[in-house]
């Protein structure tokens, strides 16, 4: 279950991401993310250390904290 999910968010990243997919044409930047590293990186890490269910309530609350009025920056995951 851990792998397909992991594998999919390459797949997500690969094809429809902000850096290399589909969605770097609509904005023309290299990142639109306000946090360093970006949401799927730190669901991927995140996912990779607390595993499926802890790490995606950890993502989770990481997309939440991701809002225009964010301060953002780096946020590693802990």
């Amino acid at each position: 279950m851990k792998n397909f999910v992991l594998g999919s968010i390459r797949l997500y990243q690969r094809t429809i991401g902000f850096r290399k997919g589909f969605l770097k044409t609509f904005f023309l930047v290299d990142s639109a993310c306000r946090f360093s590293p970006t949401c799927s990186d730190y669901t991927y890490q995140a996912i990779e250390k607390y595993g499926v269910f802890r790490g995606s309530l950890v993502a989770i609350r990481r997309i939440i904290r991701c809002h225009p009025w964010a301060k953002g920056g780096y946020d590693p995951v802990k």
